[in-house]
């Protein structure tokens, strides 16, 4: 009792040590939680592939509210526990999807600040989303580049996504048709870079409104239907279509994911513009509620749509509302 009541100098110093260092604790109970999610997946727990893809969620929190140091903590701990737990596979997955990703935005979004203009007209805080966009194409393409290289003794990427595919079909009961699997493979690596951009994005989302109902953001919400790429990213999907039509045949998949992964930021930039669109006007949820309903069912046409949208906001960026 006389250690937990100390109110000398020296029980009063060990009193304020975690105390005085809120991020440090923030980082400890994000990096438990975000290993919690995964390990729930991976351990095949009720749920699980929903409760695995808010694994970032916590990170966001711990970054976003405290720094990025704190994301970068949570992060380290998580993978720490991950690997303790499930292995060094299951650790590599987990610091592909969310362990490098995650803090990476967030150092992103604090340095490339201060932030894009609110809805009311005044500032968003501290943070810049124009950089981290960007980052939702260029970390996809970085790990498939270091997968086509680290593959490349083993059959190459191709034969990788090709016996996934085929375990995955047949855990499902479906019949492995070669021009089905031959079809699938080709847009595998794109569709995984896809929804992890998606998930990531919805969790730094949810992280935001998060901080922001209990004051722990450092500023107000940014407003996300006016974020803007950097003016050099629409170069790279262009340079990335030329590879893709001056490629040989073996290696038109890299090629073909590079691509894919490339478009998914200005996919992203055009749902923005959609909703920026129809801000304001009357009865602008249930539309944006059939909006994406069409997207779900007609993805392959609204899609590319999408993609000339936010081509087309940047091009268009004077007018629109800018990040910086």
């Amino acid at each position: 009792m006389g250690a937990v009541t100390a109110t000398g100098p020296q029980g009063q110093g060990q009193g304020q040590t975690l105390s005085s260092h809120p991020g440090l604790l923030a980082a400890g109970a994000a990096g438990c939680i975000s290993a919690l999610c995964a390990l729930w997946a991976m351990r095949g727990l009720p749920l699980g592939t929903g409760v695995f893809w808010l694994a970032s969620f916590p990170l966001f929190a711990a970054g976003l509210g405290f720094g990025p140091a704190s994301a970068v903590a949570a992060g380290l701990l998580a993978l720490l526990l991950v690997a303790v737990s499930a292995g060094g596979f299951a650790a590599l997955i987990y610091l592909v999807l969310f362990g490098v990703p995650a803090p990476l935005l967030v150092a992103a979004a604090f340095r490339s600040g201060p932030g894009i203009a609110g809805p009311g007209g005044g500032q968003g805080g501290r943070f810049g989303l124009s950089l981290p966009l960007a980052l939702l194409g260029l970390w996809p393409l970085a790990v498939l580049f270091g997968a086509a290289v680290l593959l490349a003794d083993d059959g190459g990427l191709e034969a990788a996504l090709r016996e996934t595919l085929t375990l995955s079909l047949a855990r499902f009961g479906l019949p492995a048709q070669e021009a089905l699997v031959a079809e699938l493979v080709r847009v595998k690596a794109g569709a995984i870079g896809f929804w992890g951009a998606v998930s990531l994005l919805a969790n730094a989302g949810a992280a935001t409104a998060f901080l922001a109902r209990r004051n722990l953001l450092p500023g107000p919400k940014p407003d996300w239907a006016a974020v803007r790429l950097p003016n050099w990213y629409p170069l790279l999907p262009g340079a990335a279509f030329g590879l893709f039509l001056a490629a040989p045949e073996e290696g038109d998949l890299v090629a073909l994911s590079a691509l894919l992964l490339l478009l998914v930021p200005l996919f992203l930039q055009g749902l923005a513009g959609v909703h920026r669109r129809l801000r304001g006007r009357q009865g602008r949820r249930p539309m944006l509620v059939a909006f994406y309903l069409l997207l779900v069912l007609f993805l392959q046409v609204i899609g590319p749509g999408l993609v000339a949208l936010g081509l087309y906001d940047q091009i268009q960026r004077r007018q629109a509302p800018r990040q910086s």
